[in-house]
């Protein structure tokens, strides 16, 4: 299985914020849109950060009385790790868990087709292991 086989159950939408958003602004987001990291995007549509519900609660933990005053750009990360549609899941896991982090966007050919959470390499990972597991009972049946 690979990053492709997850764009083409769930989609390719992506949520993106601004660098000057609010950290008030991203929480809502985050909220309204029930994910846990959005991209960040100039107003050029380039991607220049990823933030997360972590950024934010970190944020919040160290800076409480002025955490929703403070922009997205402050609370980012701006080294963008990303992966490509023909990556592996097992190649996009490492990369997860080298990298301690939960989302990574999907870029082919400089064009961003969507983002994968953990959530959604978990769950193909464990319809592979039930397909699998399917397929070795119904040949031990048979034979």
């Amino acid at each position: 299985m690979i990053v492709a086989d997850i764009l083409g159950e769930k989609g390719g939408e992506v949520i993106t914020v601004s660098p000057d958003d609010s950290a008030l602004s991203l929480a809502r987001t985050l909220a309204k849109w029930r994910i846990g990291a959005v991209l960040v995007r100039n107003a050029d549509g380039k991607i220049v950060g990823i933030v997360s519900e972590r950024d934010l609660i970190h944020a919040l933990a160290t800076d409480a009385a002025a955490i929703l005053h403070r922009k997205v750009l402050d609370l980012m990360t701006g080294e963008v790790v990303t992966c490509q549609s023909l990556d592996s899941l097992q190649s996009v896991m490492e990369k997860m868990t080298h990298g301690r982090f939960r989302h990574l966007p999907v870029i082919d050919d400089g064009e961003l087709r969507g983002i994968v959470s953990i959530g959604d390499v978990v769950k193909l990972r464990i319809a592979e292991q039930l397909a699998e597991a399917d397929a070795l009972k119904a040949y031990i049946a048979s034979g």
